[in-house]
C-alpha cells in the first residue's frame, strides 16, 4: 500500500534515513550550543530537538517518525557521553547537560504520546456517533 506522503516503500526508507541523521545532527549541534549559550542554548538544543521529533511525526504520520529521529538522537548522545582516550568530554557535569539529555528523552516520549496521527486516505474516526 503507498502512502500519499512519500511515495512507497524506497521512499519511506529513505525519509525514515533521513530522520536518523537528522536526529543525530540535531543532537551534536544540541550538545555544543546548550554548554555554549547556557541557559538561551539549552532552551534552544531542546526546542530544536522537539521540533524535529513532532515534524518527523507529522511528516511520516505516525509514531516512526517520533522513533527514528529519537534513535539517532540518542546514539549520538550517547556516544557524545562516552570519555575520549584523551580524556576529554563534550558533556560536562553540570545541571545544563543532565537536563539537556532527560529533557531530549522526555521530548520524544511526549511527541510519540501526544497521538493526533491519521494514516492518509484512512478513515476518520469519529466520537459520539
Amino acid at each position: 500500500m503507498e502512502d500519499a506522503r512519500t511515495g512507497g516503500g524506497a521512499a519511506r526508507i529513505a525519509l525514515y534515513a533521513l530522520l536518523v541523521v537528522l536526529g543525530a545532527l540535531v543532537a551534536v549541534a544540541g550538545a555544543l550550543v546548550q554548554t555554549a549559550w547556557f541557559p538561551g542554548g539549552l532552551v534552544l538544543a531542546l526546542a530544536g530537538a522537539v521540533g524535529l521529533f513532532y515534524g518527523g511525526a507529522q511528516l511520516v504520520g505516525g509514531r516512526g517518525g517520533v522513533g527514528a529521529p529519537a534513535a539517532g538522537w540518542l546514539v549520538a548522545v550517547v556516544l557524545l557521553t562516552a570519555p575520549r582516550p584523551e580524556g576529554d568530554f563534550v558533556f560536562g557535569a553540570g545541571a545544563g547537560s543532565y537536563v539537556f539529555l532527560i529533557g531530549g528523552m522526555l521530548a520524544a516520549v511526549i511527541c510519540a504520546t501526544i497521538g493526533g496521527f491519521t494514516r492518509p486516505g484512512g478513515p476518520v474516526a469519529r466520537r459520539g456517533e
